[in-house]
């Protein structure tokens, strides 16, 4: 065989099995393969999983902080004046050394399916030429998924029609928007409907910036959610951030949620910068600023995470962790059952998977394609407990990325012990 795990945790299987992969997807799943594989890893009863998914980030931003530019008021508005100032200094090299640096980083925390919006309020689409580039470049290692998405709105901004077409043209795969950020409540309605209908026109797939904002009269996402039925485009939509879902009354956000989940709009949240970015505006206390992730996610509604931003002029942190934003998730979400974080950890899987290629389903079984990661955690849930570096990660059958395990070394009275942070055994050390 092309390759063999050994000795892996996989849901739905007892106990530890061997995994055979061969000519790039999983040949079996046992307790015990006898074939030898032309490589072999030992997972050491460690955790195999559907590798992670990013379901929304901006790549043509990441890395530009602190070096040219800083948001001293942490706000979501001077983020995108801020990044305004950055955009005209871009060039294709500079956007795709700086993505492929972040891209990398996502591959090495095991993500292997990226969705990128990229900013086409520029009339030459700089950066949407650049990681168009990127995405073939990379296309053996990751799946780069470019959303044309209008950050300073299709009507606020000049000739942003003609860009939204032009960006789909040079290679974009997903139609974006921005609704709420237009300048009045009729641009933004007016916005939606020309979305709605290019992405039919093109056959692809919406991703809408929806309601980010702690502003309770933001209600977009009704619009999305109506056009998504009226349009019969059920599992082909998404809405990201949806922050003023936090700020709703109870009454409304009960009709809300159960007209996403008849639509089949996705909701991807952005835990890691809404947290940072929502609720400037408050005394006390301060919103948490994310969409309803536990209410949506028990009414049926796909529900998947995305890290949103790295060292950009919104976010001054970050590694593209999805361990790490799932964690935030779990947090910010109330999601602390062991049902509800056992769902978190799907939310970065098996539901980020189902965001990003309109609701197609995965599952690590026989016939699938071999993208896999192992991880250093004995289930899902500690995995989020400890956040691990993927110990590997195989892409179609072959080694992307090779990790090892995090042992630290205490000087305790009984001399040198290693800690893992793991219960094993009923300690915490071994």
């Amino acid at each position: 065989m092309q390759l063999v795990v050994r000795r892996g945790r996989v849901a739905g299987f007892p106990g530890l099995v061997d995994i055979g992969i061969e000519a790039g997807r999983i040949n079996a799943i046992q307790q015990s393969i006898t074939e030898r594989g032309r490589e072999e890893v030992d997972a050491a009863g460690s955790v195999v999983s559907l590798p992670f998914v990013d379901a929304h980030v901006h790549l043509d931003a990441v890395l530009t902080v602190p070096e040219r530019t800083q948001n001293l008021s942490g706000t979501l508005l001077e983020g995108i004046q801020r990044w305004a100032a950055i955009k005209p200094g871009l060039t294709e090299e500079d956007v795709r050394a700086r993505a492929r640096e972040a891209v990398l980083w996502e591959v090495a925390h095991g993500v292997q399916y990226i969705r990128s919006h990229v900013d086409v309020c520029d009339p030459s689409l700089t950066a949407l030429r650049a990681l168009v580039a990127l995405r073939e470049e990379l296309k053996d290692m990751v799946d780069l998924q470019l959303v044309a998405f209008p950050q300073e709105g299709v009507y606020a901004y000049s000739d942003g029609e003609r860009l939204m077409q032009e960006a789909l043209a040079v290679g974009a795969d997903v139609v974006g928007g921005i609704p709420h950020y237009e300048w009045t409540r009729e641009d933004g309605l007016r916005e939606l409907e020309f979305v709605f209908g290019l992405a039919r026109r093109h056959g692809r797939l919406i991703d809408i910036h929806c309601d980010e904002t702690d502003d309770d009269q933001s209600r977009f996402l009704e619009t999305v959610a109506a056009l998504t039925l009226r349009s019969e485009l059920s599992g082909r939509v998404s809405a990201s951030h949806a922050t003023a879902m936090h700020s709703y009354n109870g009454a409304y956000a009960f009709k809300l949620i159960r007209l996403l989940a008849r639509a089949g709009v996705h909701i991807i949240a952005n835990p890691v910068t809404n947290s940072v970015l929502q609720g400037r505006f408050d005394t006390y206390p301060k919103r948490r600023g994310m969409a309803r992730i536990k209410e949506l996610h028990e009414a049926g509604v796909n529900v998947s995470p995305g890290y949103d931003c790295i060292m950009d002029p919104w976010y001054p942190l970050g590694t593209g962790s999805m361990l790490f934003a799932a964690l935030l998730a779990v947090h910010l979400g109330h999601m602390t059952s062991p049902a509800e974080l056992e769902a978190v950890f799907e939310m970065v899987t098996t539901h980020g998977y189902r965001s990003v290629t309109g609701g197609a389903l995965r599952r690590v079984a026989p016939g699938e394609p071999a993208d896999l990661i192992i991880l250093d955690a004995a289930t899902p849930v500690e995995a989020l407990r400890l956040m691990p570096v993927p110990l590997y990660v195989v892409r179609r059958g072959r080694i992307v990325v090779r990790g090892e395990p995090a042992r630290i070394t205490v000087q305790s009275p009984d001399g040198g012990r290693t800690v893992r942070f793991r219960r094993e055994e009923h300690s915490a050390v071994e």
